[in-house]
C-alpha cells in the first residue's frame, strides 16, 4: 500500500492528478491496522448505510431490492447478495437446471422477478440475440435476434459481452459495431419499445460496457478509442485505414421513450468498459459515478448531467473494472495487458470540495475484476488470481493470498463467502473475513468470463454457451 503524504497534486483546473507517494513501513502498517480497529465502527456504519441504499432505483420496493439482480453485479453494482441458500460446495447433480443458450457470449445475466435476461452472439455472423429465461425451470420464454456488422474483436471478447439492465417493464441492452452503437429497450414479452443509434463506435478490442436503469433513466457510458493515439504509441500501424475520431460521451435517456435527457462530453482517448454506479450524498441527493481513462473518476448529477466533480488523468491506461464505493471512498483501477497497474481509493468530491487520493495499492491490483466492499473490509481480486483483503478505510493489508486461476469475471459476496469464476470456468469460493480460507473449487464444465448473478436465493452462472442455476434450498456445506 502507498499513501500520499500531501493527498495529491492539484492541476490548474482544481482537480487531482496522481503523484509519486511513499511506501509505508511495516511498523506504520501495524500501527494503521491497530488504528483501523478504532475507526471500524464508524466506517462500518457508513458502509452499511451505503449497502442499504445500494439500489439504483429509488422507486423499487424493499422486496425487489433484496431479491432482484437488475444490472451488472446486482443492486448498484456492489456484488453483494443477502441470500442464505447458496451452497459453498456442490457437484453437477446439485444444479436446479442447466440451459443451452442459442449463441456464445461473456455478458452476465440479470434477473427481475421470474425472468432472467442475457445477451448472446453468433461468431460467424455477429448476430446479437437477447434471451429471456424462466428462473424456476430454465425454459427459454423468448429470444430476439438482431443483425450486426462483423468486425475485429479481441480474442477474449465476443458479440455477447455486455450485461443487460432490467426492471419490471422489461430489459435494456446495448452493443456496438464500427457503424453504430445501439441502445435497445424490449418489454417483458420481447417486443421492441424503442431503439437508438448513437453513431459509429471505435474500439480495437470491441465494445463491452453495460447500461444501468436509474429511476426513469437509462444510463450508458460511450467512451471510444482515438485511432491516432493508438498509432502514435505503436498499437495500431500507420497504415490503419480509419483514423476518424468519434465523439465520446456519457448519456442518460428516458426509460419509456428512449429520448435523450442529457449528454456529458468526454475526451476520445482509450475505449472504456466500466459500468457506473450511484452515490448518495449527505443531503440525500444522488449522483452517478463514472470511470474512464482520460479523466478517471467523475461525479455527475443524475437529473441534469451536470459534472459535480472529477479527477484529471488519474487512470491513464486501460480501464475495465467498474467503480465501487466504500463509504465516502471510491475505488478505481487501471492497467495494461491483463494486469492492473494501481488501484486508488479516492475521497469523493462535490461542487465545493476537490476529490483527493486517500491511498493507492500497486501490488496485485485488479484490472478487470471489480472489487467487493463489505462491512469495513474490501476484497481486491486480481486478474492473475491473487486476492487481497484490506481495511477499506485505510488500505491496510489484512491478508493477501494466491487463489490461482486467471480471471475476467468479478467476485460476488454471498453469506460470508466470495464466489469468482476463472476463465477456464472453475468457481473459486473463498471465506470473506479477516482470516483467509479457500473453501472450494468447482468446475462449471466450460470457459466463463461472466460474473455470477444472485436472485431469490439462487445463484446463476453463465458460461460461454450455458446458464446454470444453483441453490434456493437448504444450504449444504
Amino acid at each position: 500500500m502507498t499513501q500520499p503524504r500531501f493527498g495529491a497534486e492539484v492541476d490548474a483546473s482544481g482537480v487531482i492528478c496522481p503523484m509519486r507517494t511513499d511506501v509505508a513501513t511495516a511498523k506504520q502498517l501495524a500501527l494503521c491496522f491497530a488504528l483501523s480497529v478504532a475507526i471500524a465502527g464508524t466506517f462500518t456504519t457508513s458502509v452499511i448505510a451505503e449497502d442499504t441504499r445500494a439500489n439504483d432505483n429509488a422507486k423499487r420496493g424493499a422486496k425487489s431490492a433484496t431479491t432482484d439482480w437488475p444490472r451488472f453485479r446486482g443492486p448498484n453494482g456492489t456484488g453483494i447478495s443477502h441470500a442464505t441458500t447458496v451452497p459453498v460446495r456442490w457437484n453437477a447433480e446439485d444444479y436446479n437446471w442447466t440451459t443451452e443458450l442459442p449463441g456464445h457470449g461473456h455478458g452476465s445475466p440479470v434477473i427481475v422477478g421470474e425472468r432472467l435476461y442475457v445477451v448472446c452472439g453468433q461468431k460467424r455472423t455477429a448476430e446479437r440475440i437477447v434471451v429471456c429465461v424462466d428462473v424456476d425451470s430454465g425454459r427459454v420464454l423468448w429470444k430476439r435476434s438482431f443483425s450486426s456488422k462483423k468486425h475485429r474483436l479481441h480474442g477474449s471478447n465476443s458479440y455477447g459481452s455486455s450485461t443487460p439492465a432490467a426492471d419490471a417493464d422489461g430489459v435494456v441492452v446495448t452493443w456496438a459495431d464500427p457503424q453504430k452503437l445501439t441502445l435497445l429497450a424490449l418489454d417483458r414479452t420481447g417486443k421492441t419499445v424503442w431503439e437508438r443509434d448513437f453513431g459509429p463506435h471505435t474500439a480495437i478490442n470491441g465494445a463491452g460496457t453495460s447500461p444501468i436503469i436509474v429511476d426513469d433513466l437509462v444510463v450508458l457510458t460511450n467512451v471510444q478509442m482515438d485511432p491516432n493515439f493508438m498509432i502514435r504509441i505503436g498499437v495500431l500501424p500507420k497504415t490503419y485505414p480509419d483514423k476518424t475520431v468519434n465523439d465520446s460521451f456519457l448519456m442518460a435517456v428516458d426509460r419509456k421513450s428512449g429520448k435523450t435527457v442529457w449528454q456529458v462530453k468526454r475526451k476520445t482517448y482509450l475505449a472504456g468498459y466500466a459500468t457506473p454506479c450511484v452515490r448518495t450524498l449527505k443531503d440525500g441527493r444522488r449522483e452517478l459515478v463514472f470511470l474512464d481513462s482520460y479523466f478517471g473518476l467523475t461525479g455527475v448529477d443524475i437529473r441534469t448531467g451536470t459534472v459535480n466533480w472529477q479527477t484529471s488523468r488519474l487512470l491513464p491506461s486501460r480501464t475495465v473494472a467498474s467503480p465501487v464505493m466504500a463509504g465516502d471512498l471510491i475505488f478505481g483501477s487501471h492497467g495494461r495487458g491483463v494486469s492492473g497497474d494501481v488501484i486508488y481509493a479516492v475521497q469523493a468530491g462535490d461542487k465545493d470540495t476537490r476529490p483527493r487520493i486517500k491511498y493507492e495499492i500497486k501490488k496485485a491490483a485488479p484490472l478487470t475484476p471489480t472489487p467487493i466492499v463489505k462491512d469495513q473490509l474490501a476484497y481486491l481480486w486480481s486478474d492473475s488470481g491473487i486476492v487481497s483483503c484490506i481495511v477499506a478505510a485505510t488500505g491496510v493489508i489484512v491478508w493477501r493470498e494466491r487463489v490461482g486461476g486467471s480471471y475476467y469475471g468479478s467476485p460476488v459476496w454471498v453469506d460470508g463467502s466470495l464466489y469468482c469464476v476463472d476463465r477456464r470456468g472453475t468457481v473459486a469460493v473463498v471465506a470473506a473475513g479477516e482470516k483467509y480460507e479457500l473453501l472450494a473449487r468447482v468446475p462449471l464444465g466450460e470457459p466463463s468470463f461472466a460474473t455470477p448473478a444472485v436472485a431469490g436465493g439462487v445463484m446463476y452462472f453463465r458460461t460461454e454457451t450455458r446458464l446454470l442455476s444453483l441453490g434456493g434450498k437448504t444450504k449444504n456445506r
